[in-house]
């Protein structure tokens, strides 16, 4: 999925994104709309003086948020049944609607600044008329990265952030892809750039965890090698330790689990408990929803536990 820069004129407002509606026309106009975007409704009277200085401030305000929310107008006077029944006792007042239900409101003519902040509470995630749903591509470039292509992945990913540069899970996301193909410099380069009030973000933590572990295994030598250690002095905790790092290195997650289970049931108290810390660490790089940090809780829990 391609991300289109915006031009640098504004857009224009869609047709129908300020409207005035009725009686009729309610549920069309504001209960039914709310279920794709969010809807202000603003309740006015010819007669009321604080409406005529809010409505061109609720005007400019949806304009600016370029197709996050509508705005529907409703005059009282005219029709006083949807008011009534929604306990309006004084006007302006303005409901938000958002997936067919009233979600906020406010009375009275308050500023600019209160109906822009108003605004983004009610449309947090929604993206504007014309813009990339990040979410959406950000989803795309996770299955695709699942699914093994790094190269295609990383491409959504910088996508992304040519769009945003501070996406965290972008900037996560494209260090992984750095870190599936070996790239383990460009993958720290890439974290990097994560500020430090944010360093604490679950996928930021998982990609540091694995990019920690990559590098602690560039250190521990083949893995054939170390089999043979372990194979010939079983209670060679090192070895058994430096051939579990090596194992998850090639992807072996199960394996490099049994390794460190060896080493927590034999000797728990092992190298300040490290065999255990380095499961844990294994957990966070591979994830909380995956099947072997699943599996490896359950029985890591199994032998502390007994």
């Amino acid at each position: 999925m391609t991300i289109v820069e915006q031009g640098g004129s504004t857009p224009q407002a869609a047709p129908d994104l300020i409207k005035e509606t009725t009686t009729q026309t309610f549920v069309k106009d504001v209960i039914e709309e709310s279920r794709r975007q969010p809807v202000m409704i603003d309740f006015w009277a010819p007669w009321c003086g604080p409406c005529r200085q809010l409505t061109p401030i609720l005007e400019k305000a949806v304009r600016n948020a370029k197709g996050r929310v509508k705005l529907v107008k409703m005059n009282i006077d005219e029709h006083p049944q949807i008011p009534g029944q929604m306990g309006i006792q004084s006007i302006p007042a303005v409901i938000a609607f958002v997936g067919g239900q009233p979600a906020d409101g406010f009375m009275g003519a308050v500023p600019e600044s209160q109906v822009n902040a108003f605004i983004e509470k009610i449309t947090k995630g929604v993206p504007a008329a014309g813009e990339p749903n990040l979410a959406e591509i950000l989803a795309e470039a996770e299955a695709v990265l699942a699914e093994g292509d790094a190269s295609a992945a990383a491409q959504i990913y910088a996508e992304v952030l040519a769009h945003d540069a501070t996406n965290i899970a972008a900037l996560a996301g494209l260090a992984k892809c750095y870190l599936t193909t070996d790239a383990v410099e460009q993958a720290k380069q890439t974290l990097a750039m994560v500020p430090e009030s944010k360093r604490n973000d679950a996928a930021v933590k998982a990609v540091q965890a694995a990019i920690d572990l990559a590098e602690q295994a560039q250190s521990v030598g083949p893995v054939a090698e170390l089999e043979q250690k372990v194979a010939a002095n079983p209670l060679d905790h090192q070895a058994r330790f430096d051939l579990a790092t090596a194992l998850n290195a090639t992807g072996k997650r199960v394996e490099a689990t049994e390794q460190l289970l060896a080493i927590v049931k034999r000797d728990r108290k092992w190298n300040d408990d490290g065999a255990r810390k380095q499961l844990v660490q294994f957990f966070e790089a591979w994830g909380g929803t995956d099947e072997a940090t699943v599996e490896g809780r359950k029985r890591l829990s199994t032998i502390l536990f007994s």
